[in-house]
């Protein structure tokens, strides 16, 4: 795993420095197994994790439902012949186009921010959304849909999966799946695995049984998740990213919302169009 980047960056400019210390008020910490693991798991300050597995299965909170109101279902899974089973990358061919892919997680409030500041420069995404903050917030996932923004599983409780034991993965796995069929009629348009940039062939195949041809990583690691500054979050895209890359960012974090408006400018500067992974395989 890439080592993240120890210098926070100069500090954010005077347009958005207001916008940066409201949102850090908010935003996730970070535990030392998301460091190590190179996936987030953040949690308001001060606020003791909730332990999922004290929610009956597929039982969303209390002081949260989905909306009543009737919408099309999520598109499902689609197979491309062209990609191998684990996808790190699109093509990497003109017009140049990149995808940025989201973890999803944490405070629904910065969830918003990110995809407000994307649909406001006319960009969709890639949500891959942990099923028990599902649970917690059911509107999120409509909302994703509603923005013209793909959606899918990043497990159910966004463990190790790669270290469960098979019965375990597969729960992992399908009990996100049973959430977004729930949702939005649909198990979701990709897998990525939890704790992990790959997944492996067990989780592979576990994948495959549930319905999802392929498993979604990436080729861009932004590191959003180490909180480095959100001037270092865009350094870490910028240099790594080509066409047809698929970055990883994570929503719950204040430095990715104050990073997207530069992110996105630089990426149109080089000539290079975020899109949905779907489109970006498409």
């Amino acid at each position: 795993m890439t080592t993240p980047a120890e210098d926070p960056g100069p500090p954010a400019p005077p347009r958005r420095a207001a916008l940066l210390s409201g949102l850090a008020l908010t935003a996730g910490t970070l535990s030392a197994g998301a460091l190590t693991a190179g996936c987030s798991a953040p949690v308001a300050p001060g606020a003791a994790r909730a332990d999922p597995r004290s929610r009956p299965p597929g039982a969303p909170s209390a002081s949260a439902a989905p909306s009543a109101r009737t919408a099309p279902p999520a598109p499902a899974p689609r197979r491309f012949p062209a990609q191998p089973a684990q996808i790190a990358h699109g093509p990497r061919t003109h017009p140049p186009k990149v995808a940025l892919t989201f973890h999803g997680q944490g405070d629904p409030a910065l969830a918003t921010s990110v995809l407000g500041e994307a649909e406001k420069a006319g960009v969709r995404v890639t949500v891959l959304a942990v099923g028990t903050w599902l649970d917690e917030h059911p509107g999120m996932a409509r909302r994703i849909l509603d923005g013209g923004h793909d959606l899918g599983n990043h497990t159910l409780r966004h463990l190790d999966i790669n270290a469960m034991p098979q019965a375990e993965a597969a729960a992992e796995i399908r009990g996100c799946a049973d959430r977004l069929k729930r949702l939005t009629g649909s198990i979701g348009t990709w897998f990525r695995p939890s704790r992990s940039p790959r997944a492996s062939a067990l989780v592979q195949r576990l994948a495959r049984d549930a319905g999802y041809p392929h498993t979604l990583s990436y080729d861009v690691d932004s590191l959003d998740y180490t909180s480095p500054g959100a001037a270092a979050v865009t350094r870490n895209v910028l240099a790594a990213v080509r066409p047809g890359s698929v970055v990883s960012l994570h929503f719950g974090y204040a430095d990715t919302v104050a990073a997207l408006p530069d992110l996105l400018h630089e990426l149109d500067g080089r000539g290079l169009r975020p899109v949905t992974t779907t489109e970006l395989l498409s």
